[in-house]
């Protein structure tokens, strides 16, 4: 079966198993293209809770089946790879943070969305990398734990400050292997692209950029820019994406690292053994832990507006 009769496979049997199929934007273009919404976790999130469909598949990471749950428990969640993790949500755990939280009680814990289910029970306020800068800002109190990205904290500490912003070591492995003479490197050999990178990218990157935004932000910025050409510091599928929506653009991977194996994990096989029954795991949380975790993202819809 080649690619093309696999994705009208795919199409038709979405319909048939009542399946409303999200993408994060850093799988593959043959996934992106069979999805019924494509975006960043929180967006994917929120999409699948107004849809009519009371199955949910999820082309991405672990945390983002887990917050599609978390907001609509009532639906079955799926995610296509088992194997699909993040390391970043994974670093830190609850009973880490609980330790820390002791230790600085008169601070607020604001997660990144890349955070688990667990370890957002004992989150105040969760934040997207779109969000985050202003929620911190609508904060009542002026000292901020944040959690687990210290580079996407720096840049809210620098964004915000008026407020005290604790950071702890955690973040990216990806984003924050670039290396700020690689982005010297890549305006060297492009001087006339723009360079825009994601927040969870190191400081000494994210100073030389002339667009810092999510990856939502990133796409809707060079989409919009009367800008020619574009060098793009994140997951390296966002450059393929905006080459086939902005034919007549030139898009430069900042660097060719910037592969996350986790999300690449994920195939339009899989896809398809999910809607046939033979692959995937359906994401299982407890009411209590729904409950805890939902806290934290109803604060950061009330704040983020």
């Amino acid at each position: 079966m080649n690619i093309y009769d696999m994705q009208q496979e795919i199409l038709r049997l979405k319909k048939e198993k009542d399946m409303c199929i999200l993408a994060h934007s850093y799988e593959a273009r043959e996934i992106a293209e069979i999805a019924d919404f494509v975006g960043d976790s929180y967006a994917l999130s929120v999409k699948a809770k107004s849809v009519p469909n009371q199955n949910v598949l999820m082309c991405g990471v672990r945390f983002m089946a887990e917050t599609v749950k978390i907001l609509s428990p009532e639906k079955r969640v799926f995610l296509s790879n088992p194997l699909a993790g993040c390391p970043m949500a994974e670093q830190m755990d609850k009973p880490m943070i609980s330790q820390v939280k002791e230790q600085l009680p008169d601070y607020t814990v604001m997660a990144y969305v890349n955070t688990t289910a667990e370890l957002k029970t004992i989150a105040d306020v969760c934040v997207t990398s779109s969000s985050a800068v202003k929620i911190a800002k609508a904060l009542d109190n002026d000292k901020i734990l944040f959690i687990p990205d210290c580079n996407l904290g720096s840049f809210v500490a620098k964004s915000v400050p008026e407020k005290t912003v604790k950071l702890l070591q955690g973040g990216c492995p990806i984003h924050a292997a670039v290396r700020p003479d690689e982005v010297k490197a890549a305006k060297a050999l492009h001087p006339d692209a723009l360079v825009l990178v994601h927040p969870e990218c190191v400081p000494g990157v994210v100073e030389q950029a002339d667009y810092v935004g999510s990856t939502s932000g990133i796409m809707d910025f060079a989409k919009a820019s009367d800008a020619r050409e574009f060098i793009i510091g994140t997951e390296i599928s966002i450059a393929e994406h905006l080459q086939y929506d902005c034919p007549d653009k030139m898009f430069y991977p900042l660097t060719k690292t910037l592969i996350c194996q986790n999300m690449k994990a994920t195939t339009l096989v899989d896809v398809y053994r999910v809607l046939r029954g033979e692959f995937g795991e359906e994401i299982l949380l407890d009411d209590e832990t729904i409950a805890q975790a939902r806290r934290c993202i109803d604060k950061m819809i009330e704040l983020g507006g």
